[in-house]
């Protein structure tokens, strides 16, 4: 059976080659009248772009990238943190409104693998649940470079209502820049209400409750 981590793993480096050789196209275009030199210089270059994203991809996917997962215990939430620069941890518990963040957070770890997407109990997790004000469920831990960047609380950004769609959440991700999206989000403001954080240390003052 053929994998499909690996099918979707060709398809983005595909996508990523063909970009880097549009680019390569309009640098030649703009030079008035290239010379092998310059063509080889060019072609280099894009070589080199394409090894670097091959290797940056296989450590992501040697990190768990590509795959929405749960993550055991607080220790190892930790270990995922340190593991990857960006990281959206799903707290939840065994609910309907959880289920539905979890059909959305799977699809979006597929089509993101510049990210890891996980998931923790936050009932089994008392500390990281006291240290990052874990009230409302479910809610997204938005992590860059091992601090919490920012909150997806519940649905009330998403529409209000569990019906939302997977490019709702793909946007509200993109906006807090913790996932590469070139959609029409990728051009809205980030939030200037975020507060950065280590995930060591207590987090927010949010005083939703569930």
């Amino acid at each position: 059976m053929d994998n499909p981590i690996q099918e979707i793993l060709e398809k983005q480096l595909l996508t990523v080659a063909k970009a880097m050789e549009d680019k390569l196209d309009e640098e030649i275009a703009s030079l008035e009248k290239p010379d092998e030199d310059d063509l080889e210089v060019l072609r280099e270059r894009r070589l080199q772009q394409m090894k670097k994203m091959a290797e940056k991809r296989k450590r992501w996917m040697s990190h768990g990238h590509g795959e929405y997962t749960e993550i055991p215990s607080e220790k190892d939430f930790f270990a995922a943190v340190k593991a990857s620069e960006r990281v959206v941890c799903h707290f939840y518990r065994e609910n309907w409104p959880c289920k539905v963040m979890d059909k959305h957070m799977g699809i979006l770890a597929k089509q993101h693998i510049e990210t890891r997407f996980v998931k923790i109990q936050a009932e089994k997790s008392p500390f990281l649940a006291e240290r990052l004000k874990i009230v409302v469920l479910p809610t997204l831990a938005l992590i860059k470079n091992t601090k919490v960047d920012d909150y997806v609380v519940g649905f009330n950004e998403l529409g209000g209502k569990d019906d939302f769609s997977t490019e709702d959440l793909e946007e509200r991700l993109a906006r807090a820049q913790v996932i590469h999206y070139e959609g029409e989000s990728s051009h809205k403001p980030k939030s200037t209400t975020q507060t950065k954080r280590s995930v060591r240390q207590s987090a927010r003052s949010d005083s939703d409750s569930e």
